[in-house]
């Protein structure tokens, strides 16, 4: 199992996507019109920092987020926030900052300033729009991701199935009703240098907008040729965008949104993943019986509040399995969901530490909530769990996968 803790942080900047020694054609087809925004464009980055390594069993921290937003705020403050990032961070004097050389920088200046703790940074994400955001990781992989919406009609059926099949397997699902889709493309080289962009703009655009036209306000059971043999469901269309992009650009994943809070995914090797997202409200105070109340104070701040505090949860949960060509579904989505809420149901509107077993002997970090969560949910999913998320606030998340 890999547990990470991610902080989210956030800078404005501006920078001009740009190569000089290159031409203008040349500069145009890379990275689009916004090129020849000779003094900047202007972007609001929001940056998340990934770390991984052992959790304390005393603290129940794999590391203290506060020294996340104290360090890492630091070197954005002082490199990157409302700069220029052209002339204002000499690292961009030869190289464009695009989304993917921002990340791996915000990653080569972290990095050394966590070279005292156990836990190690293994990722830097940035997101510098809704439609655009990279990664890049500590093995010096590095991955672009672009988003694009579509509305479309469909019937959730499939046409291997016999109707009283589809009936029993998608319910109301099977009348004609329409989503608007969110969908994210994922590229990825294992080892990238960054003066060339990872994915071309004129690449990229010509493969969204053909995406596009293909589905946006379509009858997607009828009206798109190539879906007409193929079962009508989130995990079926994930693939077959998939296989779309993959004939234009090399392609690492899909992940397509049918609702904000589900989604399927369509990877490389032929997997497919389907994942949703479900809040809990708990209480809780982080607070370690072993230690004095000024060692609790001092460890936890504000946190170790003697009457507690609280959360909106958010977990996301991701499971894998076989997928069943048949009927177009990795598993059975009632059965799933409830899976998750039963899971979920005995914290709810709970003080997690006076009410509940699972933290009386156990800090009930961020770490320890997503560790006691997984089997919950693991043993009624049929041990398909392969990620399990857990937001504690926007800025702090926590995630546990299946190595």
């Amino acid at each position: 199992m890999l547990l990470t803790v991610s902080k989210r942080l956030e800078f404005s900047a501006s920078r001009r996507l740009h190569v000089s020694d290159w031409s203008n054609a040349e500069n145009l087809s890379a990275f689009g019109p916004e090129t020849n925004a000779r003094y900047g464009s202007g972007r609001n980055y929001v940056a998340y920092f990934i770390f991984t390594g052992p959790v304390d069993p005393t603290t129940g921290m794999l590391i203290n987020i506060s020294e996340i937003k104290e360090r890492a705020g630091k070197i954005v403050r002082e490199r990157f926030d409302h700069k220029f990032l052209n002339k204002d961070n000499p690292a961009f004097r030869d190289v464009p900052p695009t989304a993917e050389n921002v990340a791996g920088q915000l990653y080569i200046d972290v990095a050394p300033v966590f070279s005292d703790v156990q836990a190690k940074l293994c990722g830097c994400h940035l997101r510098e729009s809704p439609e655009r955001s990279a990664t890049h990781y500590s093995s010096g992989a590095c991955e672009a991701n672009y988003w694009f919406e579509f509305s479309a009609a469909r019937r959730t059926i499939s046409p291997h199935l016999s109707a009283d099949e589809n009936a029993r397997w998608f319910g109301p699902a099977t009348t004609l009703h329409g989503h608007n889709y969110r969908c994210r493309l994922t590229f990825r080289e294992e080892q990238f240098h960054g003066k060339e962009p990872l994915v071309r703009y004129d690449s990229i655009d010509t493969c969204i907008r053909g995406l596009r036209t293909e589905l946006d306000h379509h009858y997607l059971n009828e009206e798109v040729v190539g879906l007409k043999e193929r079962p009508i469901t989130t995990e079926s269309l994930a693939g077959y965008i998939y296989e779309r992009v993959n004939t234009m650009i090399p392609l690492h994943r899909v992940r397509l949104h049918e609702r904000e809070d589900f989604f399927a995914e369509a990877w490389r090797n032929n997997t497919t993943f389907l994942g949703l997202q479900v809040p809990f409200h708990a209480a809780h105070r982080l607070h370690n019986a072993a230690l004095s109340e000024s060692e609790n104070a001092n460890l936890y701040g504000k946190c170790n509040n003697p009457t507690g505090h609280g959360h909106r949860y958010l977990t996301e949960t991701t499971i894998g399995g076989e997928y069943n060509a048949r009927s177009g579904t990795l598993c059975d989505l009632v059965a799933f969901q409830k899976a998750i809420e039963e899971s979920l149901e005995p914290w709810r509107n709970r003080h997690l530490d006076l009410e509940t077993e699972d933290f009386r002997n156990a800090p009930s970090t961020g770490e320890n909530i997503v560790r006691t969560l997984w089997p919950k949910i693991d043993s009624r999913a049929n041990q398909q769990l392969v990620r399990l998320r857990l937001w504690e606030t926007a800025n702090n998340r926590f995630t546990l996968r299946r190595t």
